[in-house]
C-alpha cells in the first residue's frame, strides 16, 4: 500500500508540474481508506477499462525498473499524452517535495479512518505526554535482503526503552502495530512497563493512520512508518541493525529518508 502511495505521488508530482492530469490504478479499488479513492474517474469503472486498453495495445506503458536504464520509458512519459506508467524506480524527488502538501492532502485518511483512530487514542492513554509509534515489520522481511531488517522482540523492545531512557520525566505511550500476527503482546506489556502499551490491530489504512498521530516512530526501513511520518513530519527512527543505539541524533525526517527507498 505504501509502496503505491510513494510510487504515485512521485507521477502526481511530475504530472502537476507539467500539466497533466492522473489517474492511480491502484487507489480506484484497492484501498478505500485515503481522500484519493473520492477523486474524479477513481473508482473500478476505470481501473478496468484502463487495463482492458493496455491489453488491448491502445494505451502504451512507460516501465521504471530497478537496473534498468528508463531512458526511453522516460521520452514516452514525455512525449505520450495518454498513457500507463508503472515500476517501482520512478523517481522525481525535488517535485515531490514541491507539491507534498497536495500528495498528503490527497491521502488525507477518511473520516470514518479518522475518527476511529480519534477514539482509540482518547480511549487510551489521553494524558501522555509522548506518543511513540513502533512499527514491527516480520513476514517478507525474513526474506528480503536476506533477513538484515528482520528483528526479534528483543531489538525492538530494546530500542524503546532506549528511547524512554532520553525522556526520563515524560509518560510515553506505545503503539505497536505491524504485520506479525503471532506477535508476543505480553512480552512487550512485561518488558516495558510503566509505559502503557497498546495494539490497535486495525486494518492497514487504521495502523498508518495511528502511526501518523504519533510523536515519534520506530522501526525498520519500510516504506509504511515512512510513509506514517509524511503527515506531520514526524521524526522517525529506522533501526540499522540489532546491536545499534538510539540517541536523538538517530531520528530523521521524510524529506531525508525517502530518497533512500
Amino acid at each position: 500500500m505504501c509502496n503505491n502511495i510513494l510510487q504515485y505521488g512521485h507521477v502526481y508530482a511530475w504530472a502537476r508540474e507539467h500539466h497533466r492530469q492522473t489517474v492511480s490504478m491502484r487507489f480506484s479499488y484497492k484501498y478505500p481508506y485515503f481522500k484519493i479513492g473520492t477523486q474524479k474517474y477513481h473508482n473500478f469503472f476505470t481501473y478496468l477499462a484502463v487495463k482492458c486498453a493496455v491489453t488491448l495495445h491502445l494505451l502504451p506503458v512507460a516501465s521504471f525498473e530497478w537496473d534498468k536504464d528508463n531512458t526511453a520509458s522516460q521520452r514516452l512519459l514525455e512525449g505520450k499524452k495518454n498513457l500507463v506508467v508503472e515500476g517501482w524506480a520512478i523517481r522525481f524527488y525535488d517535485l515531490f517535495l514541491k507539491y507534498i502538501d497536495e500528495i498528503k492532502d490527497l491521502f488525507s485518511f477518511s473520516e470514518n479512518v479518522r475518527k476511529k483512530i480519534e477514539t482509540t487514542l482518547q480511549a487510551t492513554a489521553p494524558n501522555a505526554d509522548i506518543r511513540l509509534g513502533v512499527h514491527i515489520r516480520r513476514g517478507d522481511y525474513k526474506r528480503w535482503r536476506d533477513g538484515k531488517f528482520y528483528f526479534d522482540d528483543e531489538v525492538y523492545a530494546n530500542s524503546i526503552r532506549q528511547f524512554a531512557a532520553l525522556h526520563p520525566d515524560q509518560r510515553i505511550a506505545v503503539y505497536i502495530c505491524g504485520n506479525d500476527p503471532s506477535l508476543d503482546k505480553k512480552y512487550y506489556i512485561d518488558q516495558l512497563a510503566p509505559m502503557d502499551v497498546f495494539f490497535p490491530q486495525g486494518n492497514p489504512g487504521e495502523d498508518l493512520c495511528m502511526l501518523s498521530q504519533c510523536d515519534y516512530l520506530i522501526g525498520v526501513p519500510s516504506t509504511f512508518s515512512l510513509v506514517a511520518s509524511i503527515y506531520h513530519d514526524t521524526p522517525l527512527y529506522w533501526i540499522p541493525d540489532k546491536n545499534a543505539t538510539l540517541t536523538d541524533q538517530s531520528f530523521s525526517h521524510f524529506d531525508v529518508l525517502f530518497k533512500t527507498v
